[in-house]
């Protein structure tokens, strides 16, 4: 998702300097204006603001704190703004350390999957100081079309947690209500259509039900990293003492999935183990 954020900084106007793992994802943003750096260090050398947007907390450390890391180089009054999905405790513990360096940091996560992030229409949930954010959202909006500020550090990995254990949640219950219409010899295409115009109406059922009909997985959400996600929600759940029952069971199923062979399928073959408990042999709709 990072490739086409930045290419939409790079539309808005901004001087974006670009570091990636992978030299294709930078070769590409070079070619659409932006400018290639060596490292996390060199891509914060004299900027402004960094973004980062990575898989897991053990990249952000990495990233962020490492060796020619982008911490070592960003100055003084520079902002970090971290759009990963990671922990809040983890969140915390960075701006801390920042904090100690003179720099801010907002936490951003985002919501859209790499459609929202190509159109630039993510909903992006924010942690940090009033002040920063004010600072950050001109930044904020060439990238999304929703964007709140939630509340102090770590406040918008909260909110992107509980962000995931309503899609995946919903995700679980279109998958069963589909795969149960046409286990009934009932037409899911039409149950699907009928269910849009009423109260379990939802985008989900409206982009991932359309999904599943057209046993179409190829990922805008890959399942491992909602697995991911879904372990942190539980682990926000067992520190501030919330039963996630429902999280738990879902994530078991993301599992199954990642077992398969398909982590890197749409989170929305979850479907494909619905129908594979229910002897479908995650055969398609029809």
């Amino acid at each position: 998702m990072g490739e086409p954020m930045a290419r939409n900084l790079v539309s808005a106007g901004y001087s974006v300097t670009v570091h990636n793992r992978s030299r294709q994802a930078v070769d590409r943003l070079v070619d659409a204006g932006a400018t290639p750096a060596s490292s996390p260090a060199a891509a914060a050398t004299d900027a402004d603001v960094v973004i980062v947007m990575l898989p897991d907390a053990p990249d952000v450390r990495t990233v962020v704190l490492g060796e020619n890391g982008v911490a070592s180089a960003l100055r003084e009054g520079g902002m970090l703004i971290d759009m990963s999905t990671i922990s809040a405790g983890v969140t915390r513990e960075l701006s801390a350390t920042l904090a100690e360096r003179g720099v801010r940091m907002l936490d951003a996560p985002v919501s859209g999957g790499q459609k929202g992030a190509v159109d630039a229409a993510l909903t992006i949930m924010v942690g940090g100081d009033e002040a920063d954010f004010t600072r950050a959202r001109p930044i904020l909006s060439a990238l999304g079309s929703t964007i709140t500020l939630i509340g102090q550090s770590g406040a918008g990995q909260v909110a992107k947690a509980a962000n995931q254990v309503v899609v995946s949640g919903t995700i679980q219950a279109v998958a069963e209500a589909l795969t149960l219409a046409e286990r009934s010899g009932v037409d899911p295409a039409r149950v699907r259509e009928a269910l849009l115009g009423g109260l379990a109406g939802s985008r989900i059922l409206e982009v991932h039900g359309q999904r599943m009909l057209d046993a179409n997985y190829e990922p805008g959400f890959k399942a491992r990293l909602h697995h991911k996600d879904l372990g942190i929600a539980l682990e926000a759940g067992s520190e501030a003492g919330v039963a996630l029952s429902t999280t738990a069971l879902v994530r078991q199923f993301l599992g199954t999935l990642i077992a398969s062979g398909e982590g890197d399928a749409d989170h929305s073959a979850l479907a494909r183990v619905v129908e594979r408990l229910s002897g479908q042999d995650g055969g398609r709709h029809s």
